[in-house]
């Protein structure tokens, strides 16, 4: 169920690195992954919507991460902006847009429902997006936005340190070609492709990005064991969030059908 006009990278003058996929009509699904990950985490996702999906999808690297260009800071708002611009540029105007977005993402993506970016979002689903932060966890990321990047003497080393702060240990073999986009150098010098600086992007304001939305429907799922995000702190703020048994912070890629519930929502709910 794929046009090979829409497969491959899409071009974007916004500067994010873009991939298209899927049938020429229909609904668009827009892909949004977490920090210090990449466009690839949804490849399992993929195959699903390959079989399913009534339309087409679009899959970025947000800004500072994987393919994508950095910029000299940032904000949820700004990389809303560039995602905003990529989804304008390849989506034909009165074609629903729907968006599943992981961590990082899903606040990108609630942001873009906002509709304060030029984008009618009909439905979006965040996954794993954190509610609640403690003043040392916000401190913390601020420091590492602050500091250089780590480096490390073998890819190996530079994996394992992204896999583990990730919290995509349990979903990613380090062996996984996923891993390769992960991160970068040569010989004793490797460091994690993502920019740090994009981690200081800082607590995000949910109950406000939720009060915001002009989205027909919106959707919080969590992982059953996800660390980053548990399940008891998103029903505080979305008693109606979904908890995906048996998951941690990547259910899509541990288990890629375990979503298309969630994603049959988006499409029922519109």
């Amino acid at each position: 169920m794929t046009s090979d006009a829409l497969l491959g990278r899409a071009a974007s003058k916004s500067g994010l690195y873009l991939r298209r996929s899927g049938l020429p009509e229909g609904p668009v699904l827009v892909l949004l992954h977490g920090g210090l990950g990449n466009g690839d985490v949804w490849q399992g996702v993929e195959v699903v919507l390959a079989e399913r999906w009534p339309g087409s999808w679009l899959v970025p690297d947000l800004p500072g991460h994987g393919r994508s260009t950095r910029l000299p800071h940032y904000s949820y708002g700004l990389m809303a902006a560039q995602v905003a611009q990529a989804v304008t540029e390849h989506v034909t105007p009165g074609t629903p847009v729907h968006v599943l977005g992981h961590s990082l993402g899903g606040v990108v993506g609630l942001t873009l429902a906002s509709g304060w970016f030029g984008i009618d979002v009909s439905t979006v689903c965040a996954i794993g997006t954190k509610p609640l932060w403690t003043e040392d966890e916000v401190a913390m990321t601020a420091a590492a936005a602050a500091a250089p990047a780590p480096v490390f003497p073998t890819r190996d080393d530079a994996v394992r340190f992204v896999l583990a702060v990730a919290a995509m240990g349990d979903a990613v073999d380090p062996a996984s070609p996923l891993c390769d986009r992960l991160v970068i150098g040569d010989g004793d010098q490797w460091e994690p492709v993502t920019d740090p600086a994009s981690l200081g992007v800082g607590a995000p304001d949910l109950p406000g990005l939720l009060a915001a939305s002009r989205a027909r429907e919106v959707l919080l799922a969590a992982g059953e064991h996800d660390p980053l995000c548990p399940p008891s702190d998103l029903l505080k703020t979305r008693p109606a969030a979904t908890v995906l048994p048996g998951a941690g912070h990547y259910p899509h890629v541990q288990s890629p059908e375990s979503v298309w519930p969630l994603l049959e929502n988006l499409l029922l709910l519109a």
